[in-house]
């Protein structure tokens, strides 16, 4: 077990980075083919074939998922692991053609870096490249790059975050792991409820907390607020199919919710996928509540392994 969204059996990933840009993107690939679901959340999605894994729709499995910075433009990457997979011969066969099925969701990160860079399907291709069974890298990575969260005061009292994993091995070869990008417009906090990154304060040091701005004056009159998401996969061993799918997917969401405060708000378009890989048999709820469980860690991993960028801070250098 290597704590990421790798240990799950079926399952590489990979990221694509923007140093410059401060952007990126980040493959999932199940390129056995993997049931999947999805459940969005938040009032400013941002997503490219989502139909598909809903119920009473014909595809039954997917070969990727991309998260991806850039706002709209990001979901272009996808673009690019389509053709690594037609490559490969990866995908839906319909007669001499091979379409392989390839959700994606995007973040808003143009205020952090460069406004004209964005990942597109050269990048998305690269981040292929890159995909391993092994340990995925977290912090200022893939679609982590030009994270942050507490926008609520300007950009600029917001805090660098990243992207974020977590695993846990159930027994019997029942796996379920978790990749979340955290671009969220609140605070991250832990199960104590402190916080560890968010809006910081417009004097002095610290954190001002999201929900203290917007019960403020100045939160109620003169929000100024930039888009925001939480984006991931949840990825699980277990034999599901798409109706189970898409509960776990909306299980996960309560994990965002425990570790995002607030979360799912009109400036949001946060969006969880899951991939089921079908190998164990097991109970929908067990999955959907280790999923849950896993979102909220890797949620915490991803304001923790982020450092400064862009003139932000990550969590652990802001006073407290």
């Amino acid at each position: 077990m290597n704590g990421t969204i790798t240990d799950v059996r079926g399952i590489r990933a990979g990221h694509a980075t923007d140093e410059v840009g401060l952007t990126g993107c980040t493959v999932v690939l199940c390129e056995g083919g993997a049931v999947g679901g999805v459940d969005q959340r938040g009032g400013a999605p941002g997503t490219r074939e989502t139909d598909l894994l809903r119920p009473m729709h014909l595809v039954q499995k997917v070969h990727g998922v991309v998260l991806a910075g850039g706002s709209a433009f990001g979901l272009a990457a996808a673009d690019g692991v389509m053709r690594y997979l037609a490559e490969r011969k990866t995908g839906v066969r319909f007669g001499g053609a091979v379409v392989p099925v390839v959700p994606a969701a995007i973040l808003f990160d143009l205020g952090l870096g460069r406004a004209d860079a964005y990942p597109d399907a050269k990048m998305g291709y690269a981040a292929c490249q890159a995909a391993r069974t092994g340990r995925l890298a977290e912090g200022n990575v893939g679609a982590g790059t030009g994270c942050s969260v507490g926008r609520l005061l300007g950009a600029g009292h917001a805090t660098k975050t990243g992207i974020g994993g977590a695993s846990v091995d159930l027994g019997g070869g029942l796996v379920v792991g978790a990749v979340i990008a955290v671009n969220a417009l609140g605070d991250v906090v832990d199960e104590q409820g402190r916080i560890l990154a968010g809006v910081r304060k417009l004097r002095g040091a610290g954190f001002a907390g999201s929900l203290a701005v917007l019960r403020s004056r100045i939160g109620k009159l003169a929000m100024q607020v930039g888009g925001a998401t939480v984006i991931g996969v949840v990825a699980t061993t277990a034999l599901l199919n798409k109706e189970q799918a898409n509960k776990v997917a909306q299980m996960a969401h309560d994990g965002l919710a425990r570790s995002v405060r607030p979360a799912h708000t009109m400036y949001d378009g946060d969006t969880l996928f899951c991939l089921a890989t079908g190998r164990v048999r097991a109970s929908v709820t067990v999955v959907g509540a280790y999923a849950a469980e896993l979102v909220a860690q890797a949620i915490v991993r991803a304001a923790t392994t982020a450092t400064g960028a862009g003139g932000l801070p990550a969590g652990a250098e802001v006073s407290r």
